[in-house]
């Protein structure tokens, strides 16, 4: 018996390395750790991101966010801040181990995550970012606001450059169609003739539907979809914006937005007021202009931008009126 027993050991111990070793070839690779240098490094992951999800990378992309001061100027972030939260809200199972996994993280970034989980369209986000509150203490009037007080969820925020810009994030993030219908919706306002904010806002949507569906068949085929719900006033431009995208003539667009806005901020009396309120706002209003072709993979020539927001001083100099 005990010679059996020796003869068995030792069998185990010559059978133990060549099983390790298959063991081995059959456990996967860990996925190697992700590297952003540039802004437009995190853009490209993101735009990509929907071809192979990957949620349980997000705390990394975030924290290569952070790093790159993409957080810096909150206005011109909601691409950013639109991405993170559709990646919380469309991963509810791993949402509270996705949110930790950001920690530690600077206060100044933590406004980014309390919206990116107000954001994130879970029913209970309340009760998400509640057990959150001990980790960012420096955020309480910011947290209260959220938990307590008339802190909006994305649907209930109204629509500008940077709700737009949000929007376009979760889009890219989730491939949901109520981000894009919001942003369609918009596309009435390319034909105001009395409000340049919102002349600019509609024509920036209509611009960006454009690029991004011109490199996108889900998305394209989404806008021929709302051809058929949209009112006629929506209906007009978005017939314009399938038809650039699939002729592959978006500078088209760009132009007739220019010359709109340009005719708009000149006529009679409303130009001192529009021109003022242009060199107020434009310092986000070109956000998404800049950041939704640049996430679809496109260089828009002629509006100076850098990826990630809109360089303001310059392009506010770019569509001022001429002398």
């Amino acid at each position: 018996m005990r010679a059996l027993t020796t003869v068995v050991a030792a069998a185990v111990l010559l059978l133990s390395p060549a099983m390790a070793a298959q063991k081995d070839k059959r456990a996967p690779a860990p996925a190697p750790a992700l590297e952003f240098k540039r802004s437009e490094q995190v853009l490209k992951w993101i735009n990509e991101y929907r071809r192979a999800p990957a949620p349980s990378k997000l705390p990394e992309v975030v924290h290569a966010m952070g790093d790159l001061g993409l957080f810096r100027e909150l206005d011109q972030a909601g691409v950013y801040i639109g991405f993170t939260a559709g990646v919380i809200g469309s991963n509810p199972d791993q949402a509270e181990k996705l949110v930790a996994g950001m920690f530690p993280m600077p206060p100044e970034d933590q406004v980014v995550l309390i919206r990116a989980i107000a954001y994130s369209g879970l029913p209970n986000w309340k009760e998400l970012l509640q057990k959150f509150v001990e980790r960012m203490p420096a955020r309480m009037v910011l947290l209260r606001k959220y938990l307590y007080g008339d802190g909006k969820t994305l649907a209930e925020l109204p629509v500008d450059a940077y709700v737009l810009d949000t929007l376009w994030g979760y889009y890219f993030a989730t491939g949901a169609t109520e981000p894009v219908k919001r942003i369609v919706g918009t596309l009435a306002w390319s034909l105001d003739q009395n409000d340049v904010e919102k002349l600019t806002i509609g024509s920036m949507a209509k611009w960006t539907l454009a690029t991004n569906a011109s490199r996108e068949k889900e998305l394209l085929d989404i806008l021929a979809d709302e051809m058929n719900t949209q009112p006629i006033e929506v209906r007009k431009p978005l017939r314009e914006v399938i038809e650039a995208a699939e002729t592959f003539e978006t500078g088209k667009i760009r132009k007739d937005a220019l010359a709109a806005v340009e005719e708009l901020k000149t006529k009679g009396s409303l130009n001192s007021r529009n021109y003022a309120w242009w060199g107020q706002a434009g310092q986000t209003a070109l956000a998404l202009g800049c950041v939704g072709a640049a996430a679809g993979g496109l260089v828009v020539a002629g509006i100076p931008c850098v990826v990630g927001g809109a360089l303001s001083s310059a392009a506010l100099k770019y569509f001022a009126p001429g002398p």
